[in-house]
C-alpha cells in the first residue's frame, strides 16, 4: 500500500476519532447520559481499532509538517458555535470520514487492512446517535427551567378566576414554569386558551406546558408536554414531538421512573407527596419515595401533590429540584403571594 493512501486513511481515522471523542464528551459531561455515552465511545473503539503493525505503518506515513491542508480555512467558517452547531458539524466530519474510509477499502490491496462493512455499519449508527444527542442539548436549556416552583393551572380549580390574570401572578410570584391543565373544555376553547398562554409564558421566560394532549401542544407551539402513566406512551410521544420539546411524566415508583428516563422522558413529576385535594384518589408515596427515585434517576425531578408553604423546604431538602402545586395556588386569596412564599420556602430547603 503506498504512503499516499496510508497518509489518506490515518487522516480519516483521526477525524473520525476526534470527532467521536467530542460527541461522546458531551453526552457524558453535559447531558449526563450513560447510554448515550457508551454508544459513542463503543462506535470510537470499533472504528479504531486495528492490528498494530498496520497502525505503525500509518503513523509512520504522517507528515504533519508538510501537509498542505493544514493552513487551509474554509471561507466563511465560524470561529465560534453554538452547542447544537457543533453536535451537527462534528457528527457531519466524523460521517464523512467515515464514507472515505469506506470507499477506500474498496480499493484492491486495502481491503484485508480496512473493513468497508464496519465502517457503514458505525456511520448509519451514528446518524441516529447524532439526532438524538442534537435532541437532547436542544432541550437542556428548557429542563434548566425547571427548578424552583411549577405551578398548574388547572381550569376546574380556577373558579371564577381567569386563566390570564392567575398565570400573570404565578410568573410574578415566581413560577418558572406553566402547565395549562383543562379535562372538560372542548380542543378549540383549548388551543385558544393555551396560545394566550404561551404567548405570555415566552414574554416572561417561563415554560408553557400542557397537559395530556399531544395535538395541543403542538399546535400551540408548547414548550412542553406532560403525560400520565394512562396517556400515550412516552416512546410515541417523543417521536411525534418536535426535538425542542421537552416530555414530562407522572410517577409513583421507582420502576416507572427509570421506565420514564429510558423511554424519553425529559423531567419527572413524582407523587402524591402528601395527600391532596385535587386528586382524591392519588396514592400518597411520601417523602422517602422521593429520595429513592431521587438515587435512581437522573432527570430533574418535580414533586407533586399535597405541597404548600408549610411542607415545601422538606421536599426540596428530600431531592426535588422543582415543586408542582396546585391547591396551595389556585385556592389561595392572593396568589402572587402564596406562589412567593412556597417559591422561598423551597429555596431555603435545598
Amino acid at each position: 500500500m503506498s504512503r499516499q493512501r496510508q497518509r489518506i486513511i490515518d487522516a480519516n481515522l483521526n477525524r473520525a476519532g476526534e470527532g467521536l471523542h467530542l460527541l461522546e464528551d458531551l453526552a457524558r459531561l453535559m447531558l449526563n447520559d450513560a447510554t448515550l455515552t457508551q454508544q459513542l465511545k463503543t462506535i470510537r473503539h470499533e472504528i479504531l481499532r486495528g492490528d498494530l503493525a498496520f497502525n505503525q505503518q500509518l503513523i509512520q506515513s504522517r507528515d504533519a509538517a508538510g501537509d498542505v491542508g493544514a493552513d487551509i480555512e474554509a471561507r466563511g467558517e465560524e470561529k465560534h458555535r453554538e452547542l447544537p452547531i457543533m453536535v451537527v458539524a462534528n457528527a457531519k466530519r466524523v460521517q464523512e470520514a467515515l464514507r472515505t474510509l469506506e470507499e477506500l477499502a474498496k480499493i484492491p490491496g486495502i481491503a484485508p487492512r480496512l473493513e468497508g462493512g464496519r465502517f457503514k455499519q458505525a456511520r448509519f449508527s451514528l446518524y441516529a446517535l447524532e439526532r438524538k444527542l442534537l435532541s437532547k442539548l436542544s432541550r437542556q436549556d428548557k429542563t434548566q427551567h425547571l427548578g424552583g416552583l411549577y405551578a398548574i393551572i388547572d381550569s376546574q380549580a380556577l373558579g371564577n378566576r381567569k386563566h390570564l390574570e392567575v398565570a400573570e401572578k404565578l410568573i410574578r410570584g415566581g413560577a418558572k414554569a406553566v402547565q395549562l391543565r383543562d379535562k372538560l373544555a372542548n380542543k378549540d376553547e383549548l388551543l385558544s386558551l393555551a396560545h394566550k398562554l404561551k404567548k405570555l409564558c415566552s414574554e416572561q421566560g417561563v415554560l408553557f406546558i400542557i397537559n395530556d394532549y399531544l395535538d395541543i401542544a403542538l399546535a400551540a407551539n408548547a414548550d412542553g408536554l406532560h403525560l400520565g402513566q394512562e396517556d400515550l406512551p412516552l416512546s410515541i410521544a417523543r417521536k411525534l414531538l418536535p426535538i425542542d420539546v421537552i416530555l414530562g411524566s407522572s410517577v409513583n415508583t421507582v420502576s416507572q421512573a427509570k421506565a420514564a428516563e429510558s423511554s424519553g422522558a425529559d423531567y419527572i413529576a413524582l407523587g402524591s407527596i402528601y395527600p391532596t385535594a385535587s386528586k382524591e384518589k392519588a396514592k400518597v408515596v411520601g417523602l422517602e419515595r422521593l429520595r429513592q427515585v431521587r438515587q435512581a434517576v437522573s432527570l430533574p425531578l418535580v414533586a407533586i401533590g399535597g405541597i404548600n408553604k408549610d411542607n415545601a423546604a422538606e421536599v426540596a431538602a428530600a431531592g426535588a429540584d422543582a415543586v408542582a402545586v396546585i391547591t396551595a395556588l389556585l385556592e389561595a386569596e392572593d396568589i402572587e403571594k402564596a406562589a412567593r412564599e412556597i417559591t422561598a420556602r423551597f429555596e431555603a430547603g435545598k
